[in-house]
């Protein structure tokens, strides 16, 4: 799982990335990425109740810490990353998730 450090804990940090960071989306989640003057990847997850019930936004939320801890050596240092699932995303096979949200982050980061 993604250690502490990797993680997005303050409501101001998730704020500043929603609102200033570059926007990309998938069917089943909207990625938001931003650049820091920071030597550490941190992710964040947002999932809604339009999700599901309590027991399908936490298996969503897993996934979601599993497929960023997959990808924790390839997003350059001082990256935050905040994915939002939306309502699709607990049908969704985890290598299709995986590589939607890797291909994204990617894509925004490179450009």
């Amino acid at each position: 799982m993604l250690a502490q450090a990797n993680r997005i804990v303050r409501a101001d940090d998730y704020r500043s990335t929603v609102r200033r960071g570059r926007k990309s989306g998938t069917a089943h989640s909207v990625v938001y990425v931003r650049r820091r003057d920071d030597d550490q990847v941190r992710f964040g997850f947002i999932v809604a109740k339009t999700v599901g019930n309590a027991v399908v936004r936490n298996t969503v939320r897993r996934r979601l810490k599993h497929v960023c801890h997959e990808m924790l050596p390839t997003v350059p240092p001082g990256t935050d990353v905040v994915i939002r699932a939306l309502p699709g995303s607990p049908d969704v096979p985890w290598s299709t998730l995986l590589t939607d949200i890797s291909g994204v982050v990617d894509k925004v980061v490179s450009a």
